[in-house]
């Protein structure tokens, strides 16, 4: 997988100016049935620099977020289950997208409007990035995810070369500290829910007695 990997980026264009050296390792590449094969696993948010409102509040209030993909190549469709803990409840949500393969870019309709997300690939195969609103300064921001709840440093410093490649500051990044998830607020947090740490079997399970967690209306961080 991660030669097929290496042959895919060798045939894509830079999502943006390809004279900012900034931007060298920041790839738009078009999505095949394999990228949609590696996508299907649980992924972990690392960090974010949304300038887009709604976006930039909810990663403020957010403790912890991983997301499973479960995908249909076939159909053209990637099956979003998400899990996030907002002050010490965790909350799940699932949503469908619509993968558009020759841009590499997911979508969601809502209403009258269709909302995209480009994704970005980097050099490590166990991260990726989720970019919104690339045209629009106002609004722009990437999200970045990885395959356990700590990345390693080189793709870190991709996600922060991204950032200046699109034109936001390092100041603007919000990160997800794991660790003081997992060991600082375990007992805080899992009283409600256990689905915050690992998302490992019985991860939506509650204690007797508890509600069911809430559904949010909308994706923060997806859609």
């Amino acid at each position: 997988m991660v030669l097929h990997w290496a042959l895919e980026a060798l045939c894509v264009l830079p999502l943006l100016n390809s004279q900012n050296p900034a931007c060298t390792n920041v790839t738009a590449m078009p999505i095949t049935s394999a990228t949609l094969d590696w996508l299907t696993r649980r992924w972990f948010f690392i960090a974010s620099a949304f300038r887009k409102p709604e976006y930039k509040q909810g990663a403020q209030e957010m403790q912890a977020e991983f997301i499973y993909f479960d995908t249909r190549p076939r159909e053209d469709k990637l099956w979003v289950r998400e899990h996030m803990t907002i002050g010490g409840r965790c909350t799940q949500n699932s949503t469908i997208l619509s993968v558009h393969r020759e841009n590499g870019t997911f979508s969601k309709t809502e209403g009258n409007r269709e909302n995209f997300g480009h994704l970005l690939l980097l050099r490590d195969p166990r991260s990726f990035m989720l970019a919104f609103f690339l045209e629009d300064e106002h609004n722009r921001g990437p999200s970045f995810y990885a395959d356990a709840p700590e990345a390693s440093s080189e793709p870190l410093e991709e996600f922060r070369e991204a950032i200046r490649c699109v034109g936001l500051r390092t100041s603007e990044i919000l990160c997800v500290d794991w660790k003081k998830v997992i060991l600082g607020l375990a007992s805080e947090i899992c009283h409600t829910s256990k689905c915050v740490l690992l998302g490992t079997a019985g991860d939506t399970d509650l204690p007797e007695g508890r509600p069911p967690p809430q559904p949010r209306k909308k994706f923060v961080h997806i859609f």
